[in-house]
């Protein structure tokens, strides 16, 4: 009897919220069919915009102007440390002038890869070693060397940079809950929405283009996983050992640094991974400010269409990228297990560290040989091969034999499905979206996320941003619809078979550490630029969330409940489907959030093989050095993030509540 009252109490709450939301749809469709007589219902009107981005760009040329005695000086005082490790792995020392110079040679690429081997092997063992030993030789053999250190050279300089300002940060939001709740949570939010050709325009014009630009573009970018990674690592040690601190007579300073933060270390080191994958990812993107590297490579490549050079660029990121992420998740696994021992107790350096001993000991052995060698200074050209005609040579068979076929699939995707959902997208009037949007954080979580939903979808109108927007918002639902109807049957299959998931866990890891440029160049090479181009690539960069986020929660539900089921006669197939998913549906929903946000990402980077969205307007921006039009583009892109995140966190929030 109770649970049936209870239950017959909680249909009316559902009931009332069905009838309002049939009211405003109805209300919509209503001003969208008297569209003639409320026209700045459905299109706002361009007399009402605000012109932010005139008011942006003032405020960056009084910048420029005023303030340009500190830019310089920050320039100068960064290039310092960027400009010693550009010359250590990439360039050469000269010291002195004219003819008189004299010139140390850089690192060794020998003594690099073995470095890299001892590094790994440190880490995680043999097999560790020639995996990451491996990717740098391949890196070298591809003839890839000069602009991989490069991009390593920037990376090696902004992510300790990123790890101490998120680490000081963390700590700051840890200890003033106020600073955290009204300061460091919307920075981090708008600094992990705002896409990253956005950041590029205001370091262009205040810095300049110049490697520094760059590095700076990138601290900004991979500094707030390392934030959040402090945060939840401070808040996850144990009340006991804090205790025991106490008791201990430590103070507030030796507590944090000798008893805290060495037990949150693990998290700290997920956070310090996390930062080192973002920067590459960045360091890339930032190529198009005067970074050079890799990411240059790439991009000169597309724009020539040249597939195979652009293919093995992409290539060598890939490694990069699969030896750097490896390297810090072993190192990462190794902190959290506690096994780190040290060969010695001599204090004796090398005695103590036999493996950095040795590395150094390589790389000053090789590097001085390269003065006498020259295939030690650099990679003899004579044992380096290239691919690019074998891949040249493909895509012209895969065009001659299967051109109709491909050519029909995305004429019938752009006739059927994409130009509809887009004229239905950008024909929504903007008060309706902002009033629907509105409505539902109310329902979800109250007036609070009510008013902050409407304000920021209202925001991409008032600035005359709509139509660009909804062809965003159109782009990225599909994409992320996609990915879903994809991802989360293959992460409930790999839930329930232990063999699948072995199969699909290191197609997932190698997703996830490819570069979102490397995503774009074998679609490209198939389907050309274009809408379904920029849709395929953001289905296969945003579907790995889908996948993992289902499979870890179909796992996490907890063995009890499962043998309940089991007890009361359920069968397997009615234990998963009324049981499992029903309380795994809050991961699952976290899934599609990060989903949508990841296609959102991609979307934007997009803009290069000829979307026609807000990411065109930040692309066009940074080539025209226009800071007031990228940046409130890039702040609209955001705003898109923010919202689909919060209210997919409020949805999560609810239905974890009605589970309990």
């Amino acid at each position: 009897m109770t649970v049936t009252a209870s239950s017959s109490q909680a249909r009316p709450p559902i009931q009332r919220w069905l009838v309002i939301w049939v009211l405003a749809l109805a209300a919509v469709l209503v001003v969208f069919l008297l569209q003639d007589v409320v026209p700045w219902a459905v299109d706002y009107p361009a007399s009402a915009v605000v012109p932010v981005a005139d008011w942006v760009s003032a405020l960056m040329g009084w910048i420029k102007s005023n303030l340009s005695w500190l830019t310089r000086s920050v320039t100068a005082m960064l290039g310092v440390p960027l400009d010693f490790a550009l010359n250590l792995l990439a360039k050469n020392f000269k010291i002195g002038h004219g003819a008189d110079a004299f010139v140390l040679p850089r690192l060794s690429w020998v003594g690099v890869c073995a470095t890299a081997f001892i590094a790994g092997y440190a880490a995680g063992g043999r097999k560790l070693g020639m995996l990451v030993g491996g990717c740098f030789l391949y890196i070298a053999l591809f003839g890839q060397w000069t602009s991989a250190m490069l991009t390593l050279a920037l990376i090696s300089i902004a992510v300790p940079f990123c790890i101490l300002t998120g680490l000081f940060a963390g700590i700051w939001a840890w200890r003033k809950p106020w600073a955290e709740r009204l300061i460091v949570s919307p920075a981090l939010d708008l600094m992990q929405t705002i896409p990253t050709f956005a950041y590029l325009i205001p370091m262009l014009l205040l810095f300049g283009n110049s490697p520094v630009s760059a590095m700076i573009a990138t601290a900004i970018f991979a500094t707030p996983p390392m934030v959040r990674a402090t945060m939840l690592g401070l808040t996850r040690v144990p009340l006991e050992i804090g205790e025991f601190s106490d008791m201990a007579g430590c103070t507030a300073r030796q507590k944090l640094w000798r008893v805290l933060l060495p037990s949150a270390r693990p998290t700290l080191m997920v956070g310090v991974n996390q930062v080192i994958m973002l920067a590459l990812n960045m360091v890339i993107i930032a190529s198009m400010i005067g970074a050079g590297g890799l990411g240059y490579d790439v991009l000169l490549a597309l724009r020539a269409l040249k597939v195979g050079e652009a293919m093995e660029a992409g290539l060598a990121i890939v490694a990069l990228a699969i030896a750097l992420d490896r390297l810090s998740q072993a190192i990462a696994h190794k902190q959290a297990t506690g096994n780190v021992h040290r060969s010695s107790a001599s204090p004796r350096f090398w005695r103590r560290y036999p493996n950095l001993t040795l590395a150094i000991a390589i790389l000053a052995v090789t590097t001085l040989l390269g003065l006498f060698v020259p295939a030690f200074a650099a990679v003899p050209k004579a044992i380096t091969f290239t691919t690019a005609p074998l891949w040249k040579a493909a895509v012209n068979w895969v065009t001659i034999n299967f051109f109709d076929i491909i050519e029909a699939f995305r004429v019938a995707l752009i006739l059927n499905v994409l130009n509809p959902v887009r004229a239905f997208c950008e024909g929504f009037p903007w008060l309706g979206a902002v009033f629907l949007l509105g409505l539902a954080g109310y329902q979800l979580s109250g007036l609070r996320l009510a008013a902050l939903v409407a304000a920021l979808t209202a925001f991409c109108a008032i600035t005359g941003l709509w139509e660009k927007t909804m062809a965003t918002v159109y782009l990225c639902g599909i994409s992320a619809f996609i990915a879903c109807l994809i991802g989360i049957p293959i992460g409930l299959a790999a839930a329930r078979s232990d063999r699948f998931e072995k199969i699909v866990t290191p197609v997932i890891d190698t997703l996830q550490v490819l570069p979102s440029f490397c995503f774009i160049i074998p679609v490209v090479m198939l389907f050309r630029v274009g809408d379904v181009t920029a849709m395929i690539a953001t289905i296969a960069f945003a579907v790995v969330p889908a996948i993992r986020y289902t499979n870890h929660g179909i796992r996490q539900v907890p063995p009890a409940l499962i043998e309940a089921a089991k007890v009361s006669g359920c069968t397997p197939r009615q234990t998963f489907f009324r049981v499992q998913l029903p309380l795994a549906l809050p991961e699952i929903m976290l899934g599609v959030n990060q989903t949508i946000l990841m296609a959102l990402a991609m979307i934007i980077i997009c803009a290069m093989v000829g979307t026609r969205d807000l990411g065109q307007e930040v692309f066009i921006a940074l080539s025209k050095a226009d800071s007031g039009r990228g940046i409130v583009a890039g702040l609209a892109i955001a705003f898109i993030g923010i919202v689909a995140d919060r209210l997919f966190n409020a949805w999560t929030a609810k239905a974890r509540a009605r589970l309990g």
